[in-house]
């Protein structure tokens, strides 16, 4: 196996991962209206820890890094 796809298999082992511990901590939430979303996400998100909040930024930047030909307004990051 060369280097790239070697590279590449881990990085997709290692976002599967995620996925999976991810999955186990899913937490949802049905809305009647935009209003009533953006209040319950307002809550959870001041209900979790700086650490957690923190953590689940890092997490999304790694997995969006990782998608080949993402959105080109992420490239100048």
């Amino acid at each position: 196996m060369d280097g790239l796809a070697e590279r590449t298999g881990r990085e997709d082992r290692a976002m599967k991962r995620r996925a999976v511990e991810r999955r186990k901590r899913i937490v949802g939430n049905i809305a009647h209206s935009f209003a009533e979303a953006e209040q319950w996400d307002l809550e959870f998100w001041q209900s979790q820890t700086p650490q957690m909040r923190l953590s689940a930024l890092v997490e999304l930047r790694e997995d969006l890094a990782l998608i080949p030909d993402r959105n080109r307004m992420f490239d100048n990051e």
